[in-house]
Protein backbone atom coordinates (compact mmCIF):
# COMPACT_ATOMS: atom_id res chain seq x y z
CA UNK A 1 0.00 0.00 0.00
CA UNK A 2 2.81 2.38 0.88
CA UNK A 3 4.56 1.49 -2.34
CA UNK A 4 1.47 2.35 -4.42
CA UNK A 5 1.16 5.76 -2.74
CA UNK A 6 4.82 6.62 -3.39
CA UNK A 7 4.73 5.59 -7.04
CA UNK A 8 1.61 7.67 -7.78
CA UNK A 9 3.24 10.88 -6.48
CA UNK A 10 6.44 10.57 -8.46
CA UNK A 11 7.06 13.72 -10.52
CA UNK A 12 4.36 15.85 -8.89
CA UNK A 13 6.82 17.69 -6.66
CA UNK A 14 8.97 18.45 -9.69
CA UNK A 15 5.98 20.01 -11.46
CA UNK A 16 5.12 22.03 -8.34
CA UNK A 17 8.69 23.32 -8.16
CA UNK A 18 8.67 24.28 -11.85
CA UNK A 19 5.37 26.16 -11.44
CA UNK A 20 6.72 27.95 -8.35
CA UNK A 21 9.90 28.95 -10.21
CA UNK A 22 7.87 30.22 -13.20
CA UNK A 23 5.57 32.30 -10.97
CA UNK A 24 8.57 33.71 -9.10
CA UNK A 25 10.33 34.59 -12.37
CA UNK A 26 7.26 36.42 -13.73
CA UNK A 27 6.88 38.30 -10.45
CA UNK A 28 10.54 39.35 -10.41
CA UNK A 29 10.34 40.54 -14.03
CA UNK A 30 7.25 42.59 -13.15
CA UNK A 31 9.03 44.18 -10.21
CA UNK A 32 12.04 45.03 -12.39
CA UNK A 33 9.76 46.66 -14.98
CA UNK A 34 8.07 48.75 -12.29
CA UNK A 35 11.44 49.86 -10.90
CA UNK A 36 12.61 50.91 -14.37
CA UNK A 37 9.42 52.89 -14.95
CA UNK A 38 9.83 54.64 -11.59
CA UNK A 39 13.46 55.51 -12.37
CA UNK A 40 12.49 56.86 -15.81
CA UNK A 41 9.69 58.99 -14.38
CA UNK A 42 11.99 60.30 -11.63
CA UNK A 43 14.53 61.34 -14.24
CA UNK A 44 11.82 63.06 -16.25
CA UNK A 45 10.66 64.92 -13.14
CA UNK A 46 14.24 65.98 -12.45
CA UNK A 47 14.45 67.46 -15.96
CA UNK A 48 11.14 69.25 -15.44
CA UNK A 49 12.38 70.81 -12.17
CA UNK A 50 15.65 71.92 -13.79
CA UNK A 51 13.74 73.39 -16.74
CA UNK A 52 11.42 75.28 -14.39
CA UNK A 53 14.40 76.75 -12.54
CA UNK A 54 16.02 77.82 -15.82
CA UNK A 55 12.75 79.34 -17.10
CA UNK A 56 12.34 81.21 -13.83
CA UNK A 57 15.89 82.56 -14.11
CA UNK A 58 15.20 83.70 -17.69
CA UNK A 59 12.06 85.50 -16.52
CA UNK A 60 13.98 87.22 -13.72
CA UNK A 61 16.74 88.24 -16.12
CA UNK A 62 14.18 89.69 -18.54
CA UNK A 63 12.46 91.65 -15.76
CA UNK A 64 15.70 93.18 -14.50
CA UNK A 65 16.00 96.95 -15.00
CA UNK A 66 19.13 96.55 -17.10
CA UNK A 67 17.99 93.48 -19.04
CA UNK A 68 20.45 92.33 -21.68
CA UNK A 69 20.79 89.45 -24.07
CA UNK A 70 23.98 88.35 -22.31
CA UNK A 71 22.00 86.88 -19.40
CA UNK A 72 19.63 85.07 -21.75
CA UNK A 73 22.59 83.68 -23.73
CA UNK A 74 24.22 82.53 -20.50
CA UNK A 75 21.06 80.66 -19.51
CA UNK A 76 20.81 79.16 -23.01
CA UNK A 77 24.26 77.71 -22.54
CA UNK A 78 23.38 76.44 -19.08
CA UNK A 79 20.12 74.89 -20.30
CA UNK A 80 21.98 73.10 -23.09
CA UNK A 81 24.31 71.55 -20.52
CA UNK A 82 21.58 70.67 -17.97
CA UNK A 83 18.87 69.33 -20.28
CA UNK A 84 19.04 66.96 -23.25
CA UNK A 85 18.76 69.18 -26.35
CA UNK A 86 17.81 71.97 -23.95
CA UNK A 87 16.78 75.37 -25.26
CA UNK A 88 15.34 78.46 -23.61
CA UNK A 89 13.78 81.62 -24.88
CA UNK A 90 11.35 84.44 -24.30
CA UNK A 91 8.12 84.55 -26.27
CA UNK A 92 5.66 87.41 -26.48
CA UNK A 93 6.84 90.99 -26.39
CA UNK A 94 3.97 92.48 -24.42
CA UNK A 95 2.30 91.47 -21.19
CA UNK A 96 2.24 88.65 -20.52
CA UNK A 97 5.55 87.42 -21.84
CA UNK A 98 6.61 83.80 -21.47
CA UNK A 99 9.95 82.41 -20.42
CA UNK A 100 10.14 78.88 -21.73
CA UNK A 101 12.52 75.95 -21.52
CA UNK A 102 12.27 72.97 -23.86
CA UNK A 103 14.10 69.65 -23.88
CA UNK A 104 13.95 66.29 -25.62
CA UNK A 105 12.08 63.65 -23.66
CA UNK A 106 9.77 60.80 -24.53
CA UNK A 107 7.10 60.40 -21.90
CA UNK A 108 6.38 56.89 -20.67
CA UNK A 109 2.66 57.49 -21.22
CA UNK A 110 1.00 59.13 -24.21
CA UNK A 111 1.11 62.89 -23.79
CA UNK A 112 -2.61 63.48 -24.20
CA UNK A 113 -3.80 61.38 -21.27
CA UNK A 114 -4.24 63.81 -18.40
CA UNK A 115 -3.52 67.48 -18.88
CA UNK A 116 -1.23 67.99 -21.82
CA UNK A 117 -0.69 71.67 -22.65
CA UNK A 118 -1.86 72.82 -26.06
CA UNK A 119 1.14 75.08 -26.44
CA UNK A 120 4.07 76.34 -24.46
CA UNK A 121 3.83 80.09 -24.06
CA UNK A 122 2.22 80.65 -27.47
CA UNK A 123 4.83 78.42 -29.11
CA UNK A 124 3.99 74.94 -30.37
CA UNK A 125 6.21 72.20 -29.00
CA UNK A 126 7.44 69.64 -31.53
CA UNK A 127 6.78 65.94 -31.05
CA UNK A 128 9.21 64.37 -28.57
CA UNK A 129 9.92 67.66 -26.80
CA UNK A 130 8.75 68.73 -23.37
CA UNK A 131 8.27 72.33 -22.28
CA UNK A 132 7.94 74.49 -19.19
CA UNK A 133 6.62 78.03 -19.60
CA UNK A 134 6.42 80.75 -16.98
CA UNK A 135 4.32 83.83 -17.68
CA UNK A 136 5.69 87.13 -16.41
CA UNK A 137 5.08 90.84 -16.70
CA UNK A 138 7.89 93.14 -17.79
Amino acid sequence: MMRALVSSQRGQTLIEVLVAVAVTAVTVLGLIAVQLAIARDARGMSYRVQAALVAEAIAEAARAPNASDAAVNQWKTRAASLLPKGDVGIAGGSDPAYARATWAWQASLPHDIIDAPVSCGDADVPQGMQCVAIAFSR
